[in-house]
């Protein structure tokens, strides 16, 4: 572990701020350094140290997964997370995909990085005489890219496949990578559990799930991927029969099938046990028209705005979500048009414009 760090992500880290320092230095126009996810922690403050105060840009930084608290944190090196949290604290403006996310981060560095200074109120951290605002800037989806797709010939051939599929039943469905995050094992578990508590939805609603490999060199994937095809098979032997196959499993990457399937849900799950944000949660509201019901775990970034318009639910609770998909299948449909219409209202009010703008807006009111 100490060598992948030391000389793989050090190194990369560096290889990057360098790259970064001659670009800056290249240019006769100002500079802004935008800066995205975990594989880049070490590199604002490497930047910072790298040109003269004159020369330093403002930085922006995005973090797109869920920012664990101090607790968790420990569990690093003290020299690990003393370096990330280091590197972090250089940038100007620091975005994280949930309110909840930033408070973390404030608690990560009041807690574990010494002589750093912690204002709750302003969301801000004062370390080795620089500021660093924190916001929440929820990430979003392309939407007129999205529906402009949704509405091709290739979407529209896997819509006529997916159809005869499906039949007359009632649609659930997810689209998802194969890793233990997504808790797509938990989401087979309610699906069974809510079959035997409300048996007239046997023979009546197929659970289709769309998945795309993901780092299938790693043994645990591997193993995960064993995990939730046995219980899909397991639920199929209990419930189905020569006319009816409760679970469909397809795995590949084709996101115009993936489109397709999303208008096509009367139910959608995305019951991850910890998610950034999970676009799923916004692409499917946009491409469906069916009045499909959102049921949303409580642990996906997307719960912040869209709770308002989904089903929320906790993912390691079976039960409820076995519960949440029955509310979600029976209904009336004033009530899913409704919701759904919220939704679209939301991600389309909040699109991957407008959460660009938001972070050029907040380093522009620093007036740096």
């Amino acid at each position: 572990t100490w060598q992948a760090w030391e000389e793989g992500y050090k190194a990369v880290n560096r290889l990057f701020a360098e790259a970064v320092v001659r670009q800056v230095r290249a240019s006769s126009r100002p500079s802004l350094v935008m800066l995205q996810d975990y594989h880049l922690y070490l590199v604002p403050r490497l930047v910072r140290e790298g040109l003269r105060r004159r020369e330093r840009p403002p930085m922006l930084y995005f973090v797109h997964i869920p920012w664990p608290g101090p607790e968790y944190w420990r569990i690093l090196p003290p020299a690990m997370r003393q370096d990330i949290l280091t590197g972090l604290c250089a940038v100007d403006v620091l975005g994280f995909q949930t309110s909840e996310d930033g408070q973390n981060f404030l608690r990560t560095v009041e807690s574990l990085l010494p002589r750093a200074s912690v204002n709750y109120r302003r969301s801000r951290v004062w370390y080795r005489n620089h500021a660093t605002h924190v916001h929440d800037f929820p990430i979003s989806i392309d939407t007129e890219a999205l529906a402009q797709l949704a509405g091709s010939a290739e979407v529209a051939g896997h819509i006529t496949e997916l159809k005869e599929m499906v039949g007359t039943c009632s649609l659930i469905l997810r689209v998802d990578r194969i890793e233990p995050s997504k808790n797509i094992v938990r989401g087979f578990l309610a699906f069974e559990e809510m079959l035997e508590l409300y048996p007239e939805h046997r023979g009546e609603v197929q659970f289709l799930t769309l998945l795309v490999p993901s780092r299938m060199d790693v043994e645990e994937y591997r193993h995960y991927l064993d995990d939730l095809m046995s219980t899909a098979g397991r639920v199929n032997a209990a419930f189905g029969d020569s006319e009816w196959e409760p679970v469909r499993v397809l795995v590949g990457e084709s996101y115009p099938r993936a489109v397709a399937a999303m208008q096509l849900y009367d139910v959608l799950l995305v019951n991850s046990i910890a998610d950034g944000m999970n676009l799923v949660a916004k692409e499917g509201p946009i491409v469906n028209r069916r009045g499909g019901v959102l049921v949303l775990s409580e642990r996906t970034g997307a719960r912040q705005q869209l709770e308002p318009g989904a089903l929320v639910i906790s993912p390691c609770d079976v039960y409820a979500t076995a519960e949440a998909l029955h509310q979600a299948l029976v209904m009336p449909d004033e009530e899913r048009h409704e919701r759904a219409s919220r939704l679209r209202w939301l991600i389309e009010r909040d699109d991957i414009t407008a959460w660009l703008h938001r972070q050029l807006e907040a380093v522009a009111e620093l007036g740096l």
